[in-house]
């Protein structure tokens, strides 16, 4: 649908092209170099403006938030300090293929190249970052350089586009401007390409398919589940891509991720046809580029055709979206021969992803009073770091479209990417996992989400360290401890500090108790959860690695 207004300001141009994206919330923090922009929003009800604490924890939030809503997320900073600051949100970005548009304030067109005020050459800065970057100068091309940018932003595979606003053009009157609806592409497969397929899984003996990130963007999931049905086939999630499939399924094998254990990593290895599904087959999914291997048949079905072959080269490669890819799949004439393969897999992947009993360490107890007392459809985001692990190994995902985390493996993240999912999903319930670290690079944004009553639940495990980095520390240069350790930090008290609820706990009861009264409170609430710093990853303590070392 197309509409055409005229004689307005640039930055109502903006707005009007927000609107017609139904874009309900834009994250950032005011700047004056884009002050007409903020106005023309402040003018505009259906759209709210989210003042965040520091530009990195606005743009995790517009990541965040554009994850959760399946739509493209927003974020606005000013000039080079502001532009700088945000550009770990677009890294994530790109990296997580999260459709996001980031508007930034410019100096104004008289004073560019005269290392003005706060002056960078954003356009170059934001290349290698961004997916596509713009500096508009003519206020006419605003209408038509805007649409491109959420166009740029949501086609193929998706990723943050740039655009850099100098001061001067935001204060301009367009005559005219036609704004138009993106449609964003469905490529289908061919016939060719089904019957390709078709013919491998039919010589198959242990076909895995690879589910990825392409899948939740194409809302597919339901689809995969029916095609794993259909042909008993195993499914592993891409990293950090967990809900993309149900792990009680008797199809689900495994995830792809860090420290994955060696029953999965062996699953992944047997394979004799893999189907990499909506994946862009990263350096975690592929276990450092071990699989596939050479001697595996690979099927890679995605959105980004510039992705066939960087791993290595496809068998078969398809250029489809994965709901039109996965809807002619289940029309192939394949009898499966592979479920007693299937099912010895998921026999091996069950064992390790079952709580040990009683006692067990924090994390595990965090794990087991999550399973028991969450909303099934409650969501999780998390930071970087190794208590993820737990997460990724024992949290039984069930229904789809309940996890956010950044395959960037970006510290900070957890807390603020919560903000935005809460926003996008307010009837939900949500959840982020943190360690001391990354928390604190973003603990400001607590703030945030209570000045405008955002009810998130942040789980802070408090080792007191760099707990990822101690890990490979003790590894590589055994007892060489420099820069990990790090102070002891009241959370529960700092969120009380900032008008939210904080809860310090210590054994599985006490964290039970914090987790229902932090769903019952329904306000922004920390759980400080005292760690022990020797328990350093899933599979390693400090007291066994040390005790290898010695031997």
């Amino acid at each position: 649908m197309k509409r055409t207004i005229r004689n307005v300001t640039v930055a109502k141009v903006i707005v009007e092209c927000l609107k017609q994206e139904q874009i309900r919330h834009v994250f950032g923090v005011p700047g004056e170099s884009y002050l007409p922009l903020l106005d023309a929003i402040y003018e505009e009800p259906s759209i709210e403006f989210i003042s965040a604490r520091h530009e990195g924890g606005a743009s995790f939030m517009a990541e965040g938030y554009a994850k959760a809503a399946r739509t493209c997320g927003v974020v606005l900073a000013t000039r080079a300090v502001g532009a700088a600051n945000l550009a770990i949100g677009v890294h994530t970005a790109r990296q997580d293929s999260t459709p996001m548009v980031v508007f930034l304030g410019q100096v104004d067109s008289r004073f560019l190249g005269r290392e003005g005020f706060q002056e960078v050459d954003l356009e170059a800065f934001f290349r290698p970052l961004a997916k596509w970057t713009v500096e508009i100068r003519e206020a006419e091309r605003v209408p038509e350089l805007v649409q491109r940018a959420f166009r740029t932003a949501k086609t193929g595979r998706p990723g943050p586009v740039v655009v850099s606003l100098p001061e001067d053009v935001l204060w301009q009157t367009v005559p005219e401007a036609v704004m138009a609806s993106t449609q964003v592409p469905k490529p289908a497969p061919r016939h060719e390409d089904v019957r390709e397929v078709e013919a491998w899984l039919t010589r198959a003996k242990r076909p895995l398919v690879i589910a990825g990130g392409g899948v939740k963007w194409a809302g597919a999931e339901p689809l995969l589940r029916l095609w794993a049905e259909t042909y008993s086939l195993p499914v592993m999630a891409a990293f950090r891509r967990h809900d993309v499939f149900p792990h009680d399924h008797p199809c689900y094998v495994g995830h792809l991720g860090l420290g994955a254990p060696e029953a999965v990593r062996e699953t992944a290895e047997q394979a004799d046809v893999v189907i990499a599904l909506g994946t862009r087959l990263s350096e975690v999914t592929t276990q450092d580029y071990c699989v596939p291997s050479a001697d595996q048949t690979l099927i890679h079905i995605d959105l980004d055709s510039d992705g066939f072959g960087k791993v290595r080269a496809p068998d078969v490669a398809i250029w489809a979206d994965c709901r039109e890819a996965l809807s002619r799949l289940l029309t192939i004439a394949v009898r499966p021969s592979w479920q007693e393969w299937v099912a010895k897999r998921r026999e091996q992947y069950e064992q390790t992803a079952t709580l040990p009993e009683k006692p067990r360490n924090v994390y595990e107890a965090a794990m087991a009073s999550f399973a028991r007392h969450l909303p099934n459809n409650a969501v999780f985001t998390n930071d970087a770091g190794n208590f993820a692990g737990w997460l990724h190994t024992f949290f039984p995902f069930g229904e789809g479209h309940t996890y956010i985390g950044p395959t960037s493996g970006a510290m900070g993240y957890g807390m603020p990417a919560a903000i935005g999912a809460k926003l996008a999903l307010p009837d939900r319930t949500v959840v982020s996992l943190s360690g001391d670290g990354g928390f604190m690079m973003t603990m400001q944004e607590l703030e945030t989400a209570v000045r405008y009553d955002i009810p998130i639940i942040s789980v802070v495990f408090n080792n007191r360290m760099y707990g990822t980095i101690r890990m490979h520390q003790e590894l590589r240069f055994p007892g060489r401890v420099i820069g990990t350790e790090l102070g002891s930090v009241p959370f529960a008290r700092l969120a009380e500090c900032l008008n939210g609820l904080g809860f310090q706990v210590q054994t599985e009861q006490q964290f039970t108790e914090a987790l229902c009264a932090a769903l019952a409170a329904k306000r922004p609430t920390v759980i400080e959860v005292l760690a022990d710093p020797d328990c350093l990853s899933v599979s390693t303590t400090m007291q066994e690695l040390r005790a290898r070392q010695s031997l």
